[in-house]
């Protein structure tokens, strides 16, 4: 790597870490071979500072049956827009803008530590991302379920022998489960949840999200019919007002989603509120994403 500055996120301010994003040089360096659709890690430069990032070409998304071709990356920066309008900050910066293999979306890259890099012999420096799952969701031995985790599901390893799903009952994590409500995310993968060494919860991969159908599957179902706390009935509040029509909310999730969708995701907003409590999965269709780790 360069001389330049090279800062973890929680880095610069978000107004610079967006403009890093949306106008610095883009320069791929590998790709996330795990990841269902073209996932490819990046590098953006602008002026004195470079910063890792994720892009996700469109024209790598692998059409889905029960989502609109071509609409994933959207759908990333959708998420963005609305964890913003949270003001829980539980998605990294993230843009739509053109890069090497056409339009995209653009995320900053979570990691542990901003010294957690490692080179490779003959090539760029890869970042070590932030540990999957961030201690906060886990498979675990069900003797091995720390105290104060809440348990999602019993199961079987490939050995057979039981292990238990399960999840802290951590405040962040608690915001990401409502987030995912609104969003309608189909897709909340243990590995989806990061943590940074402040203790910052992030979440990540937001692709399948706003869907106008129902869609949740999650592991994070712990709180299910625990009532929703007075900080978060304030926010979804706050969320039912800012995404009526002719709202700056409402105009930026406009630019990336269809109508219904964002009118549906102002009915799960207002409709969670006034149920006042989690949600839990639903009976006749399918509650946790597949795999869930």
């Amino acid at each position: 790597m360069s001389s330049l500055t090279d800062p973890a996120w929680p880095g610069p301010d978000e107004s610079s870490a967006l403009e890093i994003l949306r106008w610095g040089d883009l320069t791929v360096l590998g790709r996330l071979v795990d990841a269902s659709n073209a996932t490819l890690l990046a590098r953006a430069a602008l002026d004195d500072v470079e910063t890792y990032c994720v892009y996700k070409p469109i024209s790598g998304e692998r059409p889905l049956w029960d989502f609109p071709r071509r609409t994933l990356a959207h759908r990333e920066v959708a998420a963005y827009v609305l964890s913003v309008a949270t003001g829980w900050d539980l998605v990294p910066p993230t843009v739509l803008r053109d890069g090497p293999f056409g339009p995209g979306s653009v995320q900053w890259w979570v990691r542990e530590r901003p010294e957690d890099t490692h080179d490779v012999e003959h090539g760029p420096r890869i970042p070590a991302m932030a540990e999957p799952g961030g201690g906060l969701v886990d498979v675990l031995d069900e003797r091995e379920v720390p105290a104060g985790w809440l348990h999602v599901l019993d199961a079987e390893d490939l050995d057979g022998a039981p292990v238990v799903l399960a999840h802290a009952d951590d405040a962040g994590l608690r915001r990401m489960a409502v987030f995912d409500v609104v969003a309608n995310n189909a897709d909340r993968k243990g590995g989806h949840v990061l943590r940074d060494s402040t203790g910052c919860v992030f979440g990540v991969d937001h692709g399948l999200t706003f869907n106008v159908e129902d869609k949740m599957r999650t592991v994070l179902w712990g709180w299910s019919g625990d009532p929703l706390p007075a900080e978060v009935c304030g926010v979804l509040a706050a969320l039912g007002t800012d995404l009526q029509a002719d709202s700056s909310l409402h105009r930026e999730l406009s630019a990336v989603l269809s109508p219904d969708e964002v009118g549906r995701t102002a009915r799960r907003a207002e409709s969670l509120l006034a149920s006042g409590r989690h949600p839990g999965p639903l009976p006749d269709r399918p509650s946790l994403p597949w795999p869930a780790f």
